[in-house]
């Protein structure tokens, strides 16, 4: 049974371009299908989380990361009596649109593209399900409802001021509300992704050796939960201590945002998903407690995971590789693949060139972005470069 403030497939405020209903899947499953199945979504598996993809089987990956988030995302939205297919498919989509590299990769497609309105991997996301997947007869995209649309676009709250060209360019055919904050289920999405990254990084980083358990057990939090396990298994092996300890911590999170969640929503008392979006303010959040405390934590993952001395000089090398290849190929449109081509040629001035460079760059895995800067311009493979893990992932947003 769905709350009042749920979103209803039913009540739906429809795709762009009109289609059948299916006969047996809602038309959020018929979304979250469709974002499994898309090109995007698998080439996430090749894309850096936080170390570069190539460098460990046991490392996250930007597929995994997702995985992960939707799984938190079903978990809360079934606890507050959300559409978890809604959310599952904001959840699967949210990541669709970061380059390689992570958020290393981003900067410097951002710098890149500041003569030619910037780049944003959340606007980028809205541009692949509505443009860039072209496997459909009847249109460009996914042609995804207009809540998942909104999820993608506003998981992380109102879009305002100088507004992402790859969004601004689909919101003037279709209107987000871009003014509000998103349903229910796109804010469930976001603290999902906060809680997935909070634990995982953590994990990451003790198996990449850049700080140990020790170091863990005495930050906020963590210190509770290592406290915990300690108590309930005394002399408990080194590995299945900190595995314990970090799983009571990732339901610590999930706990508290469902808390916060409840009494928030008691409060408001909202009739409908409109309600949560017109409410001001978020409904799904942190407790102030436990959000202080998590500045704690990630302040210490940016300063000894993602910000580490090694890692510097590998970010300086991915982001070399990145603004190599992108005058390159404005340059040399011929290198591009013969289906881009045809983009080219339509192409009115400079900025639309860019802008097509920029999805092909974007829509890269790491390591064919590595093989094409090795083939074009004979750099060099960063296979076997250095022994300790690379961290290209770091927040620098958050």
């Amino acid at each position: 049974m769905h709350a009042p403030y749920a979103s209803a497939p039913d009540q739906s405020r429809g795709r762009l371009h009109p289609e059948e209903e299916s006969t047996f899947r809602s038309c959020f499953q018929r979304d979250r299908d469709r974002i499994i199945h898309a090109s995007a979504f698998r080439r996430l598996k090749h894309k850096t989380q936080v170390f570069i993809e190539h460098e460990g089987d046991y490392f996250r990956t930007r597929l995994t990361h997702s995985i992960e988030v939707a799984q938190v995302a079903r978990t809360i939205a079934g606890v507050l009596g959300l559409n978890a297919e809604l959310t599952e498919a904001i959840a699967l989509a949210h990541d669709l649109g970061h380059p390689p590299f992570g958020h290393t990769g981003e900067e410097a497609l951002q710098a890149l593209m500041a003569p030619y309105g910037g780049f944003d991997h959340n606007a980028q996301a809205i541009r692949i399900v509505t443009s860039l997947e072209r496997h459909y007869a009847d249109f460009d995209g996914l042609n995804l409802t207009w809540e998942t649309l909104e999820g993608i676009a506003k998981h992380n709250g109102p879009v305002t001021g100088d507004i992402p060209y790859a969004l601004a360019d689909y919101n003037a055919r279709h209107d987000l509300e871009l003014y509000t904050y998103a349903g229910a289920e796109a804010q469930v999405a976001a603290l999902a992704d906060d809680i997935a990254y909070n634990n995982h990084d953590l994990h990451d980083g003790l198996r990449a050796e850049l700080f140990d358990t020790d170091e863990l057990a005495r930050m906020p939090l963590l210190d509770r939960c290592f406290g915990e396990v300690d108590a309930r298994y005394p002399g408990l092996n080194y590995y299945r201590r900190r595995h314990e300890a970090l799983r009571r911590f990732f339901g610590l999170l999930v706990e508290d945002v469902i808390g916060q969640a409840r009494a928030r929503l008691a409060e408001l008392a909202p009739d409908s998903a409109q309600a949560v979006r017109e409410a001001g303010r978020p409904v799904v959040r942190f407790s102030d407690a436990v959000w202080t405390d998590l500045k704690v934590i990630r302040q210490f993952l940016f300063d000894r995971m993602y910000r580490a001395a090694p890692v510097v000089v590998m970010r300086r090398e991915v982001t070399q590789k990145i603004e190599d290849l992108f005058p390159l190929f404005m340059e040399r449109t011929d290198l591009l693949p013969k289906q881009w081509r045809k983009d080219v040629a339509e192409a009115r001035d400079e900025t639309a060139l860019a802008r097509i460079v920029a999805d092909y760059i974007a829509g890269m895995t790491d390591r064919f972005a590595i093989q094409c800067h090795v083939q074009l311009l004979g750099g060099s493979d960063l296979g076997s470069a250095v022994a300790t893990p690379h961290v290209l992932g770091a927040r620098l947003k958050d």
